[in-house]
């Protein structure tokens, strides 16, 4: 049986694109996606409310993924956050059962 995860991807909204990009490149179609999400981050970063005082935003996407493409996934999803760390990408990673 092919396992899966769930990978929930929360980034500047700069960074939208480049997520579907390299969703594209490594051939993971199915995803959700929040396109105006308010957040900061634990430690570092800017808060991103899409006030005045603090413009930016971010989006939001959940994927299922095969288990072999996780981390292939997260390396990407890391070379991307290096680019501008101050513009902040988070993924996390859920073990999932069932579905329809």
């Amino acid at each position: 049986m092919n396992k899966s995860k769930a990978v929930f991807i929360s980034c500047n909204q700069a960074f939208y694109e480049h997520v579907l990009e390299l969703l594209d490149r490594l051939n993971i179609r199915g995803m959700t996606s929040w396109e105006q999400v308010k957040g900061r981050g634990s430690f570092t970063g800017e808060p991103h409310y899409g006030t005045h005082t603090w413009p930016t935003l971010n989006s939001a996407m959940l994927t299922i993924v095969p288990e072999d493409k996780v981390e292939i996934l997260l390396d990407g999803l890391r070379k991307l956050d290096q680019r501008a760390e101050q513009q902040g990408l988070r993924a996390f990673v859920w073990d999932i059962t069932g579905g329809l």
